[in-house]
C-alpha cells in the first residue's frame, strides 16, 4: 500500500492538460482560458454621466441657467458644446457634452418654468468640482489592459468582462470525457423490482456519472459488466477506442478470483498502484492507457466497489486529475480547519477520511466564528448514507485514538459549505445540534424543601449559554420572586438554568422540571422576539395542556405602558401537568414589569394548581413513582451531545 499524498502525486503527475479549443462565448462558462484577453478599446469609450442630472461647467457655481441640449444614454453627443452659462441635461450613462467639466444631480437642482421664448431653464443650487460624477474614458479599463489572463476559470463575471471587451470566441481548455462501468455478477439496473437472493442494485454507476456531469465533464455510460474476463476485455477496448479520457470502474479490484480489473489494466498499459493506505478504499488501482487510436494517455480508475469507498476515492483521486486536465492551475481540494461537533475514534492502522458535514457558525466553541464539522454517522465503507449531506472528508492520522469534541481538524471540502445551523434531523444519532461552543445548560438547584411555591427560572440565551455575556435577566428575575414570596404564597426560586435558544434543549429542560422535579412555576427569559433564534414560544407550546391566554394579556397590557414593542412579544403560557409555565421577555426591567402586574393572580391561580396534584397526570406519575431518584436524575442529564426526554412523553 502507498501513501495517500504519493498516490495523488502520482496520479497529477500522469494527467496533462487537454490541447485547448475555441468555443462559443455561451458555452465557455466553468471552462479554463488559454490565452490571455485584452481589451481592443477603453472602457467607458466616451465621458459618461454616473448620474441622472445636468452637465455643467463647475466655474460657473450656483444660480439659474438655460437647458441647452440634451444628453440620454445612447445618444452619441456629436455638435453638443456646451458654454459658459449654459447648462446640458443628462441622464445615467450619457455622454458629457464638449465643453462640461461636472454633473450636477437632479437631487440638487430645481427646474424653473419655461422661458417665454421657450427654453427650458433650471436653478442649480450647489457648488460642485470639477470631474464630480463623471466617468472619464477608460477609467474601468483601458485600451489594451490584460482584462483576463491564461489559467483562469470563467466565471459569470469573467463571461461578462468578455463580452464587454467584445470577445465572442473564447480560447478555452476542454473538460474531458469521463466513461463509467459498474463490475459483478450481484449488479442488476435500479429499474429492477423484485431482487432475487444475492442482487442489489446498482448504484455506483449513477452515483459516479453523477459526479462527473457535476464538474461539467462529458459522460459515457458503459452500464454493468459480469465478471467475466473475456466479457470485460471486450467492453473495456470499445470504450478506449471511443475517444475517452477518463475510465472508472467500481467493483474487481480486491483480491477475489474475479477480480479481473487490474490485469486487464496491465495488458494495455502501465499500473501505477493497486492499493492505497486509505480508509475506506485500499483496494484501489490507477493505471495509464497508451491505446493507438487515443490522442493521449487514458486515465484509469479502478475505484472499490462499496459505494462510499467509491465516491470517496472519486473525490480525493479523480476530481483533481479532471481538474488537471481541464486546465486548473490548481486542481487539489480546498482544505479548511474545522472543529469537531463530537469525538471521533481514529483506525489504528489506516489514515481514515471522515465523512461529515462544515457548517461556518458565530462561535466555533473559542469565542470566535468558524467551522464546525458534524459527523454524518457510522463509516463504513458499504453505508452510502454516510455520504448523505457531507460537505468534507475529515482527514484522520492512523493513531487508533479518540480525537475529542472541539479540536480543530483538516477538512477536505468535497461540496458547497453552509453558513446554518443544522437541523435536528441531519444527526445522525438523533441528538438535536446545538450552537457550537455551547457545551452544556448552566443549571443550578437549591435542593431545600421548606418552599410552598416552587419556582424554576429558565435563561434562553445563546450568549450566555456559550459564555459571551452575564445573565443579567435571571438573577433580576430571581430577585423579583423571592421577594415577592408571601404574594405568591411562600414561592423560593430552587432552579435556575441557562439553555442556548434551541428548541429541544429548551423543551429537555421544561420537562424535567415540571414532569419529573414537579415545579409549581417555570418563567422563561428571552426568545419571544421576531429574530431568526428566537424559539421559546415554538418549544413551550406543543408541551402546554392547558392554555393561560389572561396571563399574557396582562403582560402585554403591562409592557405597553412602558413601550409600544412589546406587542411584538410572541410569549406562550399554560399549565403541563401541575406545573404553570410562563414566557417572559428577556429584557431585566420587563421581568419586574410583567411579575408586578401578574401578582394579584398569580397566588391564586397557583393554588388552584397545586390543588389538582390529588390527580396527578396519568402520563407521568406511574414511571416517576417507579423508578429511583437518582434513575431519573442520570436519565436526564443535560448536555449538548445528550438530548434526553421522557419516553412516554414522546
Amino acid at each position: 500500500m502507498i501513501p495517500v499524498t504519493d498516490a495523488i502525486q502520482i496520479v497529477l503527475n500522469a494527467s496533462k492538460r487537454l490541447p485547448p479549443l475555441t468555443v462559443p462565448l455561451h458555452d465557455a462558462l466553468g471552462k479554463v482560458l488559454a490565452q490571455d484577453v485584452r481589451a481592443p478599446d477603453p472602457h467607458p469609450p466616451y465621458a459618461a454621466s454616473v448620474k441622472d442630472g445636468y452637465a455643467v461647467i463647475a466655474a460657473d457655481g450656483p444660480g439659474e441657467y438655460p437647458v441647452v441640449a440634451e444628453s440620454r444614454a445612447g445618444d452619441d453627443a456629436l455638435g453638443v458644446i456646451l458654454s459658459p452659462g449654459t447648462v446640458a441635461y443628462v441622464t445615467t450613462g450619457g455622454p458629457i457634452p464638449e465643453g462640461a467639466d461636472a454633473v450636477v444631480q437632479v437631487e440638487n437642482t430645481e427646474l424653473v418654468n419655461d422661458a417665454s421664448d421657450g427654453t427650458k431653464r433650471v436653478r442649480i443650487l450647489v457648488q460642485t468640482t470639477q470631474g464630480n460624477d463623471i466617468r472619464p474614458v477608460g477609467v474601468d479599463i483601458e485600451k489594451g489592459a490584460i482584462v483576463l489572463t491564461s489559467g483562469e476559470r470563467l466565471g459569470a463575471s469573467e463571461i461578462g468582462l468578455l463580452a464587454t471587451v467584445g470577445v465572442t470566441m473564447v480560447k478555452v481548455y476542454p473538460l474531458p470525457t469521463v466513461a463509467v462501468l459498474s463490475t459483478g455478477d450481484e449488479l442488476v439496473e435500479p429499474t429492477t423490482g423484485h431482487l432475487s437472493r444475492g442482487q442489489i442494485r446498482d448504484s455506483n454507476r449513477a452515483m459516479l456519472l453523477a459526479a462527473a456531469v457535476q464538474l461539467q465533464c462529458k459522460v459515457l455510460d458503459l452500464g454493468i459488466a459480469k465478471d467475466d474476463k473475456e466479457c470485460l476485455g471486450r467492453i473495456l477496448d470499445k470504450a478506449f477506442a471511443s475517444g475517452i479520457n477518463i475510465l472508472i470502474t467500481s467493483g474487481g479490484v480486491s483480491m477475489g478470483d474475479k477480480d479481473f480489473i487490474k490485469p486487464l489494466l496491465e495488458k494495455r498499459g502501465k499500473v501505477h498502484f493497486d492499493k492505497v493506505l486509505i480508509k475506506p478504499g485500499k483496494p484501489f488501482t490507477f493505471a495509464e492507457i497508451d491505446f493507438q487510436s487515443s490522442e493521449s494517455k487514458i486515465l484509469a480508475f479502478g475505484l472499490p466497489g462499496n459505494p462510499a469507498s467509491s465516491l470517496v476515492c472519486f473525490h480525493l483521486f479523480v476530481v483533481p486529475a479532471i481538474r488537471l486536465l481541464a486546465g486548473w492551475t490548481d486542481p487539489h481540494h480546498l482544505r479548511v480547519q474545522a472543529r469537531l461537533h463530537q469525538p471521533i475514534k481514529t483506525d489504528s492502522f489506516r489514515p481514515e477520511y471522515h465523512r461529515a458535514s462544515v457548517i461556518w457558525t458565530d462561535n466555533d466553541g473559542t469565542g470566535n466564528p468558524g467551522f464546525v464539522a458534524v459527523s454524518t454517522g457510522h463509516q463504513v465503507s458499504s453505508r452510502l448514507l454516510s455520504m448523505k449531506s457531507a460537505n468534507a472528508l475529515l482527514e484522520f492520522p492512523a493513531t487508533g485514538r479518540v480525537v475529542s469534541a472541539g479540536t480543530a481538524v483538516s477538512a477536505i471540502i468535497i461540496s458547497d459549505l453552509r453558513n446554518m445551523a443544522f437541523d435536528e434531523n441531519h444527526m445522525s444519532s438523533g441528538a438535536a445540534f446545538a450552537l457550537p461552543g455551547i457545551k452544556s445548560q448552566k443549571v443550578t438547584t437549591d435542593s431545600s424543601g421548606d418552599a410552598e411555591v416552587r419556582v424554576a427560572i429558565l435563561t434562553v440565551s445563546d450568549t450566555v449559554a456559550m459564555g459571551g455575556g452575564p445573565d443579567r435577566s435571571g438573577p433580576r428575575a430571581v430577585s423579583v420572586i423571592n421577594s415577592s414570596s408571601e404574594k405568591l404564597g411562600g414561592a423560593k426560586v430552587v432552579a435556575t438554568a441557562v439553555v442556548p435558544d434551541n428548541v429541544v434543549k429548551i423543551q429537555n429542560i421544561l420537562r424535567r422540571w415540571s414532569d419529573i422535579e414537579q415545579m409549581d412555576l417555570i418563567i422563561t427569559l428571552g426568545g419571544t422576539g421576531f429574530t431568526p433564534r428566537d424559539l421559546t414560544p415554538e418549544a413551550t407550546k406543543p408541551l402546554i395542556e392547558k392554555e393561560t391566554p389572561g396571563l399574557l394579556y396582562v403582560m402585554m397590557q403591562e409592557s405597553l405602558k412602558v413601550t409600544p414593542f412589546a406587542m411584538l412579544s410572541r410569549s406562550a403560557a399554560g399549565i403541563r401537568g401541575s406545573t404553570l409555565i410562563i414566557n417572559m421577555p428577556g429584557n431585566p426591567n420587563a421581568v419586574a414589569e410583567c411579575m408586578g402586574a401578574l401578582l394579584p393572580a398569580l397566588k391564586h391561580g397557583l393554588k388552584q394548581i397545586r390543588g389538582d396534584k390529588k390527580e396527578k397526570h396519568p402520563r407521568h406519575v406511574p414511571h416517576v413513582d417507579a423508578v429511583p431518584a437518582d434513575v431519573w436524575e442520570q436519565s436526564y442529564r443535560l448536555s449538548t451531545a445528550d438530548d434526553v426526554s421522557c419516553s412516554c412523553c414522546n
